[in-house]
């Protein structure tokens, strides 16, 4: 009840700034008949006879545009009072299709769409609603209004349209931060990105789509956002990570992942914060598999090392180190050492688990060095 509530005032505040802007306005004239009877609907306090009411009143008014929309709107939050969400998304929807620059309505379906866990649908409506707000900026001078005055009106109508942006923008990246399958949060991320230029959210976005990425295994569509990500912001620890890994993978761009792990290695230097800490750990177990790509064994060894030790409270990240580091020993023939670090990943749970046993079997069968 507490969302419906925060939804419904949302509604109520937006609804008088969202019919400035021409095309979007629904004007119901004092006095008339429709107004009357939206009156007494108004009093009525069972949701259940509201909910008649407004239907009885859309088909009473239903060539009558401004009426109807108004109405379908009313029964769409009713709706979602009554706990039916999928008919006030239908009721919702037919009001947007005849106002749909109507900010108001657009900020009532995204929150009909939350409580459906739409995530979809949320960033769609997120996405129509900014593309609302901005074109305040961009929407023709009339004539007879001075360019003082006409920027004073913008100016005016950006702000009291600004808390239903601010609304939009944060039911977006909640709704692709909830979102589980990685190609559906990969598309709501390319959609949210042009909607909402400079977002607040900007940094967690680049790195849930980083984190996509990585999962749908889309390596070089991975390196392409990641840099650009970089460039927005190029101490970005996070990033530096995911485009170091990404190109450790390729021995041709071992120096370009080099590059990134040190970085992120000078950044955290001396840093007393545990999660530092564990990216200096992960920046140098990267660095050491960058070696061990490019057989620059000597390199590697110390790098992982230091990786093992660095990562004692990260036992994924530590088991990785490992993995790396028994193959870089079983690289160098040295088949104690192999056998060491390959039995305590093969001991953790984690996604290297398999390929650590896998390998253990193949250097105890190699015999010894």
């Amino acid at each position: 009840m507490r969302f419906l509530r925060q939804v419904l005032l949302s509604a109520a505040l937006l609804f008088s700034c969202a019919l400035w802007s021409q095309n979007t306005k629904i004007v119901i004239p004092a006095g008339t008949p429709e107004d009357k009877d939206l009156s007494a609907i108004a009093a009525e306090n069972d949701t259940q006879k509201r909910i008649a009411s407004y239907e009885e009143f859309i088909q009473k008014y239903a060539d009558n545009k401004p009426a109807l929309a108004y109405g379908e709107w009313q029964l769409s939050i009713q709706y979602l009072s009554a706990g039916d969400a999928a008919k006030a998304l239908t009721y919702g929807d037919k009001a947007l299709e005849l106002y749909p620059n109507n900010l108001d309505i657009i900020v009532s379906q995204a929150g009909v769409a939350q409580a459906m866990k739409d995530y979809s649908k949320v960033v769609d409506y997120a996405a129509q609603g900014a593309k609302v707000f901005h074109s305040i900026a961009t929407q023709p001078k009339p004539a007879d209004v001075s360019d003082a005055d006409w920027a004073t009106q913008v100016k005016e109508e950006q702000n009291s349209a600004k808390n239903g942006y601010d609304f939009l923008e944060g039911a977006a990246y909640s709704a692709i931060a909830a979102e589980q399958d990685p190609s559906k949060r990969m598309a709501e991320i390319e959609e949210f990105t042009p909607a909402f230029p400079k977002s607040q959210y900007e940094l967690q976005v680049s790195q849930l789509a980083l984190y996509s990425l990585q999962q749908l295994n889309q390596p070089q569509r991975l390196v392409a956002y990641g840099e650009k990500a970089l460039a927005a912001n190029p101490d970005s620890i996070p990033t530096l990570l995911l485009l170091a890994n990404a190109y450790a993978e390729d021995p041709k761009q071992a120096a370009k992942a080099a590059t990134y792990c040190n970085k992120v290695i000078s950044l955290t230097s001396g840093a007393t914060d545990k999660n530092q800490k564990e990216s200096a750990g992960l920046a140098h177990s990267t660095l050491g598999y960058a070696y061990l790509r490019e057989d620059k064994l000597v390199a590697a060894v110390p790098e992982l090392k230091t990786a093992v030790s660095m990562l004692q409270d990260d036992p994924q990240g530590q088991q990785a180190a490992l993995f790396r580091l028994g193959w870089a020993y079983a690289k160098r023939n040295d088949k104690a050492d192999a056998v060491a670090a390959l039995q305590k990943a093969a001991a953790i749970d984690g996604p290297y688990q398999g390929p650590a046993k896998e390998m253990l079997a193949k250097v105890n069968a190699a015999g010894k060095k």
